[in-house]
């Protein structure tokens, strides 16, 4: 049976409190699978802000709606209102996750910081941010994370190194390359080792919602009422795929989205399954993995370039 693990990156204060709850109910309604990824440090979106600076940003914010999805309130924080500890207030929150019998691990220590400067720091600076990470997670959960999703899907070469040494055994911190309609450029691609590592790589390989919201695929704007259709006709020929999803979308506003995916998936055939149950899968095949070396490249719909498989 073809799997899609569900890999839900929890980003923000907002999304550890509202979203993930929402996602938990849904998920156990659907009897599906998933792992969740937590932010475990202070939450300043608002320096997110930053980023309008950038390329494809403005654009990718008109398609998405920011405002609408994140929130003023969250939008604030770190610039006008001051940055919650989503690790110290939200820990009985997390936990409850774990309670339900859905996998954690660790998105990172603080979103924003990681995601607009790791890709040019060194070692120091990275090892510092990991390990407040793990050492958070372990506060909260009273055992060691065993995975790791890159926010942003951002790293450098230390950060590699530094999964083996926190005891990452497998992770999903790149991008598989996606053609413009979101179908994938290299149908064989899947998990992967790189030089830095021996943490298997399990490459999120379909686009996420607010990639494909607003823009116009083959002559057609995908929106709210189309974009579930389009998503499971690029799952139409079944394979195992990595999806991402966020608490502060899926979670909430596009929460009916979802919920289509779950039910059009079991429809194909698919079993939703988490980052542990595909790791799994993987070595029990005993099949070759491939080594793979460290590049970036762009994805359609986002500005900026990731890890790419």
């Amino acid at each position: 049976m073809p799997t899609i693990t569900l890999k839900i990156d929890v980003d923000t204060y907002r999304g550890s409190r509202e979203g993930t709850p929402n996602l938990v109910r849904m998920l156990t309604r659907h009897q599906a699978h998933a792992t969740f990824l937590f932010s475990l440090g202070p939450d300043h979106t608002g320096w997110a802000l930053r980023r309008a600076f950038r390329p494809g940003f403005f654009q990718k914010v008109s398609r998405t709606s920011v405002l609408e999805h994140y929130g003023l309130k969250t939008l604030m924080y770190g610039v006008l209102l001051p940055a919650p500890d989503i690790g110290t207030t939200c820990a009985s929150q997390l936990r409850a996750v774990l309670d339900a019998g859905f996998e954690c691990g660790i998105h990172t220590w603080d979103h924003v910081l990681w995601q607009d400067n790791v890709r040019h720091r060194g070692a120091t600076w990275t090892k510092k941010q990991m390990q407040k990470s793990a050492q958070r997670f372990k506060e909260i959960f009273g055992v060691a994370p065993a995975t790791h999703g890159a926010a942003g899907w951002q790293m450098n070469s230390w950060a590699f190194a530094e999964l083996d040494r926190l005891g990452i055994r497998y992770a999903s911190d790149g991008r598989a390359q996606l053609n413009d309609d979101g179908s994938l450029a290299d149908p064989s691609i899947g998990p992967y080792y790189l030089p830095e590592s021996s943490c298997i790589q399990m490459p999120t390989t379909l686009p996420t919602l607010d990639e494909l919201l607003g823009r116009t695929i083959n002559g057609v704007v995908i929106d709210l009422d189309n974009i579930a259709q389009h998503i499971l006709k690029l799952t139409e020929q079944p394979r195992d795929h990595v999806f991402t999803l966020h608490a502060e979308l899926e979670g909430q506003k596009l929460a009916p989205i979802f919920d289509k995916l779950l039910a059009g998936w079991q429809a194909q055939g698919y079993r939703c399954t988490s980052m542990a149950d595909y790791a799994q899968a993987i070595t029990q095949q005993h099949t070759t993995i491939a080594t793979r070396a460290l590049r970036w490249a762009e994805i359609p719909g986002r500005s900026g370039e990731l890890i790419m498989a």
